[in-house]
């Protein structure tokens, strides 16, 4: 009896997806994923808990490697493909899991030792070269071997005798497992000194912010270091103190970090500013945080139009722990819309900035638009809170802020001034705003400026 011709299409077709998926094999296929993906982290010294450097790193986890891939937990990278591409991007490609998915549904087969990739080498010591300068934690901070993570400032004093531009910061770990991220900010006044002395004091203090401590930039799990581009550097006035935000992982064995940091400067001063569009302003002061308990989407949305012709370099969100969905976009002049960032889930532990793969021009006139949205309920299980407690703005963990911050530069440097003076006047705006529907808000803002 002869089978219709669309039986026997069908399945010659099955089996010549089997025999493609016969052939999927850690020597050819799966290797060169792990290794340009996972290596990095995986390998000794560094955060991960374990190796994958070979066939049998990878096969005795294959299955934990399937799952994590499959839910994108694993590599870390929490935004969405947006409508530019972000250097070095782990994320991994719906291919590429697919492939892992095969491998190991087919018994994770070898293949052929002799074709697979030679293991990466990994660069020792400074990734960047060597630093202009080098410092140390004068003390090394405790981790303990249980317990939730820890949240803690860090000081060091630079003594800058002089003013220098910062192009980059690398920090070496002692003890990569325990750390998990790092946020850097430069501090010229006395804030940074007294956030040291109020945790020292009480070690649950928990977090605070200041108005004079600049961003500088940070580290998480598996991130590299990185030159801003095209000459770009960031101020470090004379006398400036870093302030190191540190997330501390416990790792079951008591342990302790002394980090040491490389700082490298630019030769001269660079030929346009950097400065940040916060959307939200402020992490989401003025937009009347209140989060009730089983709250599942409470919004806020922020926008801003561009005043003058601004190159976007990178890209960055924040919120605390029931934070879900970052979002910001850039509608044109045109009306044309492009999305810069999105995430849609959003998880404290993996903070990182994206970093543009080139400078993005985004012309006067473009409008930026940003949506942060948190869950408050049970379902969230980032949820710190069981049952869930209202959650009004704050500098604790347990309070929330949020926003997404775009990394910019005037097209002309000329244009500085009308750049920060219109997002100043929006900052305003919004804040009196709010302050006329809530004057406590003022207690607030006295708070974070120190009165002024």
């Amino acid at each position: 009896m002869t089978l219709p011709k669309c039986v026997q299409l069908c399945a010659a077709f099955c089996l010549f997806t089997a025999i493609l998926s016969a052939q999927v094999t850690f020597s050819h296929d799966v290797a060169p994923i792990i290794y340009s993906h996972c290596s990095g982290c995986h390998r000794e010294g560094e955060a991960a808990p374990f190796t994958l450097l070979n066939y049998r790193d990878v096969a005795k986890h294959g299955k934990l490697i399937a799952a994590v891939t499959a839910a994108r937990i694993m590599p870390p990278w929490k935004a969405e493909p947006a409508s530019y591409p972000y250097k070095d991007s782990r994320r991994l490609a719906d291919a590429d899991l697919k492939t892992i998915q095969t491998w190991v549904k087919l018994g994770m087969p070898e293949g052929d030792r002799a074709t697979a990739p030679v293991p990466p080498k990994f660069t020792s010591g400074w990734q960047l070269g060597t630093p202009d300068l080098i410092v140390k934690m004068d003390k090394a901070f405790p981790v303990p071997a249980e317990g939730a993570d820890i949240y803690r400032y860090l000081r060091i004093p630079l003594n800058l005798p002089e003013d220098k531009w910062i192009q980059a910061i690398e920090l070496r770990p002692s003890s990569r497992q325990v750390v998990h991220h790092v946020l850097y900010f430069a501090d010229t006044s006395e804030d940074a000194r007294r956030i040291e002395a109020e945790q020292d004091a009480n070690p649950a203090t928990g977090m605070r912010i200041s108005r004079n401590m600049v961003p500088l930039g940070g580290v998480a799990v598996g991130a590299q270091p990185h030159l801003l581009p095209g000459g770009l550097a960031l101020y470090l006035p004379k006398g400036t103190d870093l302030m190191f935000q540190y997330h501390f992982h416990p790792i079951g064995k008591a342990d302790s970090e002394q980090s040491t940091v490389g700082l490298y400067f630019a030769k001269q001063a660079p030929e346009h500013t950097l400065t940040n569009v916060q959307l939200p302003v402020a992490y989401g002061l003025f937009s009347a945080l209140d989060i009730q308990p089983g709250q599942k989407d409470f919004t806020v949305r922020d926008s801003f139009v561009l005043p003058v012709d601004v190159q976007a370099i990178s890209i960055g969100a924040h919120a605390h722990y029931i934070g879900k969905t970052m979002k910001m976009t850039a509608t044109f002049p045109d009306g044309s819309v492009k999305t810069l960032l999105q995430i849609k889930d959003w998880d404290f532990a993996w903070q990182d900035r994206y970093f543009f793969e080139n400078p993005l021009l985004l012309p006067k006139g473009t409008k930026l638009a940003s949506e942060v949205t948190w869950d408050n309920s049970d379902e969230n299980a980032k949820n710190p809170s069981r049952p869930p407690v209202e959650v009004r703005w704050g500098e604790q963990t347990k309070d929330e802020m949020g926003a997404v911050t775009l990394q910019v530069y005037p097209a002309a440097e000329s244009d500085l001034a009308t750049l920060q003076t219109n997002y100043r006047r929006h900052v305003r705006e919004i804040a009196a705003a709010q302050i006329r529907k809530d004057p406590s808000l003022m207690v607030k803002v006295r708070e974070l400026t120190g009165g002024n």
